[in-house]
């Protein structure tokens, strides 16, 4: 038998302000939901928190779709599960790309045995929808399969003509709103998406490990038309045929009847990880969707002029810039990485590289969630001349905070 002498002690993270791309600071009301007690998945009060998390999603989601549920895994699970249950073998998906997270699109879609296509532009840039319209018209696709904000390259692709667009085409409209969500205007029925996936890490300001989902009623029925021809081939007894979905795990269907009014088997719901759902949710209601919009809006406002101010040089569109973060250029003289470390070690503050051709040339800094807030702009502005100034980097004294702290005053 053995017996573990070296037993490390209770976890005690290090104090730490996330300012980078996500995950961020999670609303102290989302980590004592985490701490609440556990009950059996079939309790009544655990299927009440169900229903009403999926009437809270709702409301995030800008939604009355009744397919408003949680994958349990992080956000890459929700857009595999919905890429999966929506694509058969050899459709056609076609993935517009403008950063890291339309190439992640790509790879689901080719392991969902889709026949994928791909449009892409300049990273810093976003698509027109005469673009998308386009290259719909040319591939023909079952799916179009579209990132709304993209944190590699921190831009916002506009989504409001492309559902639409879509619908005119019998395309079916998949977005991931990972990065946007919570922080960023997402209208999923006005806009005509069909599916949408997120995760609590970002905007949302929850850990991560669970992964809202929302779906129309046109890709619910897609959804139970795999499952009938699935059944259908089951009974026949085909053992080479493939043409169903591959996961038992992320099966929007089942996922769909255990959230539903018969709570079919399917799984042992993350208890911990719905609270934590249930109250990110919670907190956007409590306060107010669009004033939660807004106060992301105003804390990306603040952080945008003080980085300038401290003569910084924002990457990309700006006009089409994540509301919720921003990228900078990392000064000539100035050793990024290092950089990085040292507003780490010394102020405990993080902020993020990049990806592909970013890596090394941006910082990416994030104002999110619980974080989207005056003190943690001005702190982390001020944290950053000090960083800067220690590698040779002329910024103004003071100039970060003082443009920040007056972007604020301006919206009193």
């Amino acid at each position: 038998m053995t017996v573990l002498t070296d037993v490390p002690g209770p976890i005690d993270p290090p104090h730490r302000l996330l300012m980078g791309p996500g995950p961020v600071d999670a609303y102290p009301g989302v980590l004592r939901a985490m701490s609440a007690r556990l009950v059996g998945q079939y309790d009544p009060f655990m299927t009440e928190a169900m229903t009403q998390t999926q009437a809270l999603f709702r409301n995030v989601w800008s939604s009355t779709a009744d397919a408003c549920v949680l994958v349990d895994g992080t956000s890459r699970a929700g857009i595999e599960a919905a890429v999966l249950s929506l694509v058969r073998p050899g459709e056609r998906v076609l993935v517009p790309i403008f950063g890291r997270f339309g190439h992640l699109l790509a790879e689901i879609a080719e392991r969902a045995m889709a026949e994928v296509h791909t449009i892409e532009t300049a990273w810093g840039q976003v698509f027109a929808p005469s673009a998308i319209e386009e290259a719909i018209t040319r591939v023909r696709p079952t799916l179009l399969a579209l990132v709304q904000g993209d944190t590699s390259t921190t831009m916002l692709q506009p989504l409001e003509e492309i559902g639409e667009i879509c619908r005119r085409h019998g395309v079916l409209f998949y977005s991931d709103a990972t990065a946007s969500l919570g922080g960023n205007p997402f209208e999923a029925d006005a806009w005509g998406l069909d599916a949408a996936t997120a995760g609590l890490q970002k905007c949302l300001g929850g850990p991560s490990g669970s992964s809202p989902l929302v779906m129309s009623d046109r890709a619910v029925e897609v959804v139970r038309s795999r499952a009938r021809i699935e059944a259908g081939i089951r009974e026949e007894g085909d053992p080479v045929a493939v043409d169903f979905i591959r996961s038992n795990y992320l099966d929007v269907g089942m996922i769909l009847d255990y959230w539903g009014p018969r709570r079919l088997n399917h799984h042992t719901e993350a208890t911990s990880m719905l609270y934590a759902a249930r109250e990110c949710a919670r907190v956007i209601a409590l306060e107010g969707r669009d004033a939660v919009i807004a106060r992301h809006a105003l804390a990306g406002e603040a952080m945008l002029a003080g980085v300038r101010a401290l003569g910084l040089t924002v990457f990309g569109d700006v006009a089409h810039k994540m509301s919720n973060v921003v990228a900078v250029e990392i000064p000539d003289g100035v050793p990024g990485d290092v950089a990085r470390a040292a507003l780490l070690t010394d102020f405990g503050i993080e902020i993020g590289t990049s990806f592909g051709p970013l890596h090394g040339r941006v910082w990416r800094i994030g104002t999110m969630g619980y974080n989207a807030r005056q003190d943690a702009v001005v702190t982390t502005l001020a944290a950053l001349e000090q960083v800067l100034r220690r590698f040779g980097f002329a910024a103004p004294a003071g100039g970060g905070v003082e443009a920040a702290t007056d972007t604020y005053r301006g919206a009193a």
